[in-house]
């Protein structure tokens, strides 16, 4: 009894198929190439060199801006091949249409809060090391700003509970204490 062969449109679909999933960045045998990477997928994406890939904007003649992912000269440590998550992106509080790698969100004390949070500290390692790099080159240790941070915070709901005025309390509780760039 000789076995039924392949139609020919049943391998066209299996080697349709087969292409599409090797094109996914995750699943490439070379890794994940920046200048590859869609646009959103390209901010806090590691390349396969172990480079961070950043979102570039880039004038165009007729006046408008076109967004570009690159691979930058910043090496990652423990990290290659690298597509962030939307869950890490979501907790942290981070952008992914952030253009270029920079410290200013670290400014922002809601994005502190997000980045101090135990779901982004404890489960986001690729965001987290990002920043604590970042914050090192303005002379500041992350563990430090979220020490910082949590302590306010403490310090905020303790005064609430001895009658402080609210207002007195959210404000202490939206700064980092001792945290400056």
């Amino acid at each position: 009894m000789a076995l039924p062969t392949p139609s020919s449109l049943t391998v066209a679909l299996a080697v349709s198929l087969l292409l599409s999933i090797s094109n996914l960045p995750s699943v490439r045998a070379l890794g994940v190439e920046c200048e590859e990477l869609p646009q959103e997928l390209c901010a806090y994406a590691v390349s396969a060199q172990s480079k961070r890939c950043v979102l570039e904007s880039v004038p165009k003649t007729d006046g408008t801006t076109e967004f570009q992912c690159r691979t930058s000269e910043v090496r990652v440590e423990k990290t290659a091949d690298w597509i962030e998550t939307d869950e890490c992106v979501n907790v942290c509080g981070v952008d992914r249409g952030t253009v270029g790698i920079s410290s200013d969100a670290l400014l922002d004390s809601g994005f502190t809060r997000k980045l101090c949070s135990a779901d982004c500290y404890q489960n986001c390692p690729n965001i987290v090391d990002l920043f604590f790099n970042l914050a090192a080159a303005e002379g500041k240790f992350l563990p430090e700003i979220c020490a910082a941070w949590r302590s306010s915070v403490r310090r905020a709901m303790e005064e609430e509970a001895m009658g402080l005025a609210p207002t007195e309390a959210v404000s202490l509780a939206s700064e980092p204490a001792t945290v400056g760039f």
